[in-house]
């Protein structure tokens, strides 16, 4: 008996969780998990399971029931009274497709999607990963990536036939893909319908096979396109680009290429969005007289005015001076945060300077050397 799944766990709330928090971690594992955004193996089934968890959790009656019974539907198990099971199934079965598609789910029969198995088909969506420098991601570039993939046969032109030559109808499906087989099952024998084990689904058979890629239509290649890195990309995100995947079958398109950006950081910037922050030291004259410096962005240096008094972590906003908005328009800003420096170490001029600035500040500040030497004397008097 298949484990029962808990709801609650796949959402990542708490069993009583109020509707806003279960819509709110719907929302958010479906963005991560879906799969025009996602093609990470596995993605797709997580999707799946997390939208099965919320149309149960998100509908008063389900939910009851579930927390009662362990089901969606409560005691009576498939579809239940309950219109559609937590599973996703209409009251007409499975699927909704009557009987024809009960055996078609147990016994590989030929319903549904199966009976256009040979039709055309877009090829297989492949992945490209590309690194880039922080500058590179901030102002994008233009490039070239190459890589491996398969492609239609140049000499058959995908066709798998040889050049002067093309495909039959299937000997054997007669040109449906598919074969009708018997199959001994608890409830007796019975027919389904399989693949054609000759023409592969395509319900073409080729007699005289390309030379180049042996019937296939297809071939290796290693393949060579321009990229138009845009502006403002970051660490993570993907971009597609349609039909720059591998060829598909039975004169399918070519399926699409998904390049997923990685940005190395940056040894002074960081960045979050269009906001880029900085952080530079200043000394202690610099916060409290103030002054003019010059500070470095990616669009090169720029003056920043540090007024008197400032404090340490105060935050100054350079406005332009961030990356490019990747949906929106204009730049984002620069945040830089100074910090004041105490220095480690004074030459005399520098502690005569300071001791003047106490006093005149009304400060009595004895230095540790000088505390210590007045140590030592009250412990030799005392001896």
């Amino acid at each position: 008996m298949a484990e029962q799944k808990d709801y609650y766990d796949i959402l990542g709330v708490s069993r009583d969780a109020d509707d806003a928090t279960i819509k709110k971690a719907f929302r958010q594992l479906s963005k991560k998990y879906h799969p025009d955004l996602n093609h990470e193996p596995g993605a797709e089934a997580k999707f799946k399971e997390v939208n099965e968890a919320y149309q149960v959790l998100s509908d008063p009656q389900k939910r009851a029931a579930y927390d009662q019974y362990g089901s969606a539907d409560g005691p009576q198990g498939f579809g239940g009274g309950a219109g559609q099971g937590f599973g996703g199934f209409s009251q007409g079965g499975f699927g909704g497709g009557g009987f024809e598609d009960i055996f078609s789910q147990f016994f590989g029969g030929g319903g549904g999607s199966q009976q256009r198995a040979n039709g055309p088909r877009q090829g297989a969506d492949l992945q490209y990963r590309m690194d880039l420098k922080f500058e590179e991601a901030v102002f994008g570039k233009d490039t070239k990536i190459s890589y491996d993939r398969e492609a239609l046969c140049h000499t058959c032109d995908g066709s798998g036939a040889k050049p002067g030559t093309s495909p039959v109808t299937c000997s054997k499906c007669h040109g449906s893909g598919y074969i009708r087989v018997q199959r001994n099952t608890p409830l007796g024998a019975m027919m389904s319908q399989e693949v054609c084990d000759v023409c592969h689904g395509t319900g073409k058979e080729i007699k005289d096979k390309c030379p180049t890629c042996h019937g296939t239509g297809h071939e290796n290649e290693r393949h060579t396109i321009d990229v138009k890195v845009p502006a403002g990309v970051e660490d993570g995100q993907q971009m597609r680009l349609r039909e720059a995947g591998e060829a598909g079958t039975n004169g399918g398109p070519y399926g699409d290429l998904y390049i997923v950006f990685r940005v190395a950081p940056s040894d002074k910037f960081e960045r979050d969005g269009a906001t880029i922050y900085l952080k530079i030291p200043i000394s202690f004259a610099q916060a409290a007289l103030g002054d003019q410096i010059k500070v470095d962005t990616v669009h090169g240096a720029v003056e920043l005015k540090i007024p008197a008094g400032t404090q340490t972590n105060s935050k100054f906003r350079l406005r332009g001076k961030g990356a490019p908005r990747l949906q929106g328009s204009g730049m984002g800003d620069q945040i830089v945060t100074v910090t004041v420096q105490t220095p480690k170490s004074l030459n005399n001029k520098q502690k005569e300077a300071l001791m003047a600035f106490a006093a005149a500040s009304g400060e009595d500040v004895t230095p540790h050397e000088g505390r210590l030497f007045d140590r030592v004397k009250e412990a030799f008097k005392g001896k």
